[in-house]
């Protein structure tokens, strides 16, 4: 705030301003309106003469000026400054490699990568995550901070900041690099101890060092290419008009009626080892529960009787909702005190019912509760009330399973489209999928390379883009059957009408019925499917799709869902699940029902298809798959 300085001259008396040194505010109050705005001008430095009073009249003289101090001065520039990071070493390559910025003088930020010595030069490879290739800083006579570089303190892993000029390279490996000017060393490494060092190391290996791995070219990379697909994922959905919704992790519905599912429960806690004695400790005694119910049926008569005195006139209902209140936190407290988990805990044991089943009634929410296996159900919900959204967040299942393609957690992509049938839900999948693949050829090419030549070890990038530009064969189930039984190949898991297509069966589609090119397969067995998809006229299918590509097969799955309330009460029953838990999910057929259809991508999945990379243990950051939890 600017600060203001008056100059006054006082002449005779003066009546309105009295005495006492006059303030701004009380000049202003008996100027007239015209000159009140002049004076409150910061900036206003013309001298104002102020007329007070009828006889005797006083003159007043002042001069208003602006000063600035040094705190306003950084308040201002914080407040217009936009933020802004340090540029990033894929910034100061750009797409020409750095040759438009030979000359300027640059700051590197990042870890080392490695270290070369030759008589009086020293090389430093400098990598900050932003690109898989860093820059190469030379470091040539006697430079500030040259003294951690000749005491081995750089070394592999090392946090440094370099500052240097963008030069020509008169190598072959690299257009440019940084002629150092100065060294800062922020982080060192004990090049003894630090595990990631100038060889290859296996992907088993570097899972175990799950903190350390993001330094690694292959992990590097394949978080550069989630990271463009998750940007492509929002800007295709977002571009289509849909809302972004956040689905609840904690559900007690099974979106997928499979049972594989992570349980959420506080029955248990504290029920073993040492923490047994802080649960008994915090058990109420059987004293402490009566005297709780008592308080609570005490308040209850108090209750009635202030309601039968405001039916008098003789009590206000501002009297009796405080009474209320209190009659309501008395029973809640009686109720947490002879329900709690801790006592069950403290007595070893899980609280059962009388025919000896689980009583979730005393869990934490009240009912049996789970990790989400899908967000697809209340996705629906918002569908059905903001036409198009989509969810994009982590799912969990408890499938005990060690292969390449399973995890534990994983991500999951969900949109739901009301008004659309399984036709809109196609279009939007193949649409979906092109804008990934489009987007990441053109933003990720030299990690795409990288994965071209170490890890898929063909011709990835023109993979990619055959399936981008090409329109998806769209074929029904019962045609893939008929392909697959007439194929001159053995398969491992033979196929008949009304069992699931596997792996093998759905490479063999798209890589060589319809020649490297994705299929979408419609119209699947109601039996192999779930209860919520649309059951078709021949009351045998549904009104379900698979997005098969090349080289791996299913990639995402979706269907038109039942918007008929009679044959979705009838699914969930054929299909053994309590309609109670799903009558909000019902609810939905009831009030203003309409025609909606949705798909769900396994995230993971697209990132492997994308990358080539074999296990889906190395496409997530922290893999969590049976036995491991860590990091």
């Amino acid at each position: 705030m600017a600060l203001m300085t008056t100059r006054m001259m006082v002449r005779n008396g003066a009546e309105c301003l009295g005495r006492s040194a006059p303030s701004l505010r009380s000049v202003l109050r008996c100027a007239p309106s015209t000159q009140r705005a002049t004076l409150a001008s910061p900036g206003a430095p013309t001298p104002v003469r102020l007329g007070v009073g009828g006889a005797g009249r006083s003159m007043v003289s002042i001069r208003a000026s602006s000063v600035t101090t040094t705190a306003d001065t950084a308040a201002a520039t914080s407040a217009s400054a936009p933020f802004k990071r340090h540029e990033r070493i894929a910034a100061i390559k750009g797409k020409d490699q750095g040759k438009s910025r030979v000359g300027d003088t640059v700051q590197l930020r990042g870890w080392v990568r490695t270290v070369r010595a030759q008589k009086d030069l020293s090389f430093i490879e400098v990598n900050d995550g932003s690109s898989l290739s860093g820059i190469q800083a030379v470091v040539n006579g006697d430079v500030p901070g040259r003294e951690h570089l000749d005491a081995g303190d750089i070394t592999t892993g090392a946090a440094v900041v370099i500052k240097g000029i963008v030069v020509e390279s008169p190598g072959g490996k690299q257009a440019v690099e940084v002629a150092v000017e100065s060294i800062k060393l922020i982080g060192g490494a004990d090049a003894s101890t630090f595990p990631l060092q100038k060889k290859r190391h296996t992907l088993e290996y570097l899972r175990s060092i799950a903190h350390l791995r993001p330094r690694t070219n292959t992990i590097g990379a394949v978080t550069r290419v989630r990271n463009q697909l998750a940007y492509a994922t929002h800007t295709f959905f977002q571009q289509h008009g849909f809302q972004y919704v956040n689905t609840p992790i904690v559900t007690a519905s099974d979106c997928e009626g499979a049972g594989e599912q992570f349980q959420v429960t506080t029955l248990i806690n504290g029920i073993d080892g040492p923490s047994v004695a802080s649960a008994q400790s915090n058990v109420a005694s059987e004293a402490d529960i009566t005297a709780a119910k008592a308080a609570a049926a005490e308040q209850g008569v108090v209750v009635k009787t202030l309601k039968d005195a405001k039916k008098e006139g003789k009590a206000t209902k501002e009297e009796v909702d405080e009474a209320v209140a209190e009659l309501l936190a008395l029973k809640a407290k009686a109720e947490s005190l002879e329900n709690s988990p801790a006592a069950a805990a403290a007595g070893g044991d899980i609280p059962r019912d009388a025919a000896g089943a689980v009583d979730y009634g005393k869990d934490f929410f009240g009912k049996p509760s789970y990790l989400t296996v899908s967000g697809q159900l209340n996705a629906e919900i918002y569908a059905c009330a903001m036409r198009d959204v989509y969810t994009f967040g982590p799912t969990f299942r408890a499938e005990n399973s060690n292969t390449s393609r399973h995890l534990a957690e994983f991500w999951m992509v969900e949109p739901e489209l009301a008004f659309a049938d399984l036709q809109d839900d196609m279009d939007c999948a193949e649409a979906y999928l092109k804008h990934c693949l489009t987007h990441v050829l053109e933003h990720c090419d030299e990690d795409l390379e990288f994965f071209e030549k170490n890890i898929s070890k063909d011709n990835l990038r023109e993979r990619l883009r055959g399936v981008a530009t090409s329109d998806f064969a769209r074929i029904t189930y019962t045609e893939a059957v008929d392909h697959v039984l007439k194929a001159k190949k053995k398969f491992e898991f033979p196929v008949e009408w009304g069992c699931d297509l596997q792996s093998e069966h759905e490479r063999y589609l798209t890589e060589e019925v319809f020649k490297n090119r994705p299929v979408i397969v419609r119209d699947y067995p109601k039996a192999v499917k779930a209860f919520y998809m649309r059951e078709n006229d021949d009351g045998k299918t549904v009104a379900a799709m698979d997005v098969l590509v090349p080289k791996v097969g299913e990639l995402m799955g979706g269907s038109q869902r039942e918007e008929r309330l009679d044959v979705l009460e009838r699914r969930i029953e054929e299909v053994g699940l309590e309609k109670e838990s799903y009558w909000w999910y019902l609810d939905l057929r009831r009030y203003g029902s309409v025609p909606h259809a949705g798909f769900g991508l396994g995230f993971e999945r697209l990132v492997q298809y994308v990358t080539g990379v074999e296990n889906i243990r190395d496409v997530i950051p922290f893999p969590r798959y049976p036995g491991s939890a860590e990091f």
